[in-house]
């Protein structure tokens, strides 16, 4: 029985490390989130979320990310078939970009 040559290779990424660092930069991230939040410095996701989801109709919400270096929210949506990303500024709620 052969194996898929994705298993393959993300068994080996794990197996050596490479694939940690993406999972506690993603956890360092929501962490600065929440603490930029309890000083006032950011909206809550929840606000964000309430500001952009009524402006995507149509599209099925997929998700946030937080990027602490930027201080933006990067909301995830599909659809038709087609990935969009919706980046805000956490700090105003101000929608910076959205891909087509």
């Amino acid at each position: 029985m052969r194996k898929p040559i994705a298993f393959c290779l993300a068994s080996a990424l794990l197996a050596t490390g490479l694939a940690v660092p993406a999972v506690a930069q993603s956890r360092n991230d929501q962490g600065e989130a929440r603490k930029e939040m309890r000083a006032g410095n950011v909206l809550s996701l929840r606000e964000i979320e309430r500001r952009v989801l009524p402006s995507m109709r149509g599209a099925e919400y997929l998700g946030p990310a937080y990027d602490s270096t930027a201080k933006a929210y990067r909301l995830k949506f599909i659809r038709d078939g087609r990935v969009m990303f919706v980046d805000i500024d956490a700090r105003t709620g101000r929608i910076l970009r959205r891909s087509r």
